[in-house]
């Protein structure tokens, strides 16, 4: 489970002071997947890196008492001046997995060659997503969080690989996606909730979600 108790995030934009969350409390069970609509600039991304501690609360307290990923595709979590090989086995040992099968995983799904034991610092950006993107899918989670903003890697063949994975993997877990287009979480999601003036509305379905989504009032 996933729960945010009266958390509140700002920011100050240097004129004004921007609110992501006030006082916000919800909770996600696994097997509910999640899909959160929000107009672009209002704290997408903001709060998905909250879920997965990377971005803390001003206030309030986030509870995880599961697995959860980082946001699919971010790449902060690799170190420029290691080598591939050395960024997967680290991040294997921190989530106490082992780190020949993680290797093993991420080099087969990459397919860099010998780059993969090459400073990641001198990859393309196309090879730095391939890295955060076969990392990811090494991992074992219980809550997967996407968000749309989120660079991919750009190789065809490598999204069709990667994307069958992800799809199979998704099936037997529980993700959260944010987004600013229903159609998006069509795909994922059942239950649904908006971003709107600092409050997260929960809905038991996307068509409930959207009613409030859309009213421009």
């Amino acid at each position: 489970m996933l729960e945010f108790n009266n958390v509140s995030k700002s920011f100050w934009t240097g004129t004004q002071r921007k609110v992501i969350l006030d006082q916000a409390s919800f909770r996600v069970e696994l097997g509910n997947s999640l899909g959160i609509l929000a107009p672009n600039g209002t704290g997408k991304t903001t709060l998905i890196r909250m879920m997965s501690g990377l971005e803390r609360p001003d206030e309030g307290e986030i509870r995880r008492s599961c697995r959860v990923s980082f946001p699919l595709g971010f790449m902060g979590g690799l170190v420029s001046r290691h080598t591939g090989r050395e960024n997967v086995r680290f991040v294997a040992q921190l989530y106490d997995l082992d780190p020949d099968y993680v290797e093993a995983f991420c080099r087969w799904l990459c397919d860099i060659g010998e780059y993969f034991d090459v400073a990641v610092g001198k990859y393309s950006s196309g090879m730095a997503s391939r890295l955060s993107f076969a990392l990811l899918l090494a991992l074992d989670f219980d809550i997967y969080l996407i968000d749309e903003g989120m660079p991919s890697a750009p190789d065809a063949a490598f999204n069709k690989k990667a994307g069958s994975i992800l799809r199979e993997r998704l099936e037997n877990t529980t993700i959260i996606v944010v987004s600013h287009q229903a159609s998006t979480l069509e795909k994922f999601c059942r239950s649904a909730a908006v971003l709107k003036n600092g409050r997260l509305h929960m809905f038991d379905t996307l068509e409930e979600a959207q009613v409030l989504y859309d009213y421009k009032a």
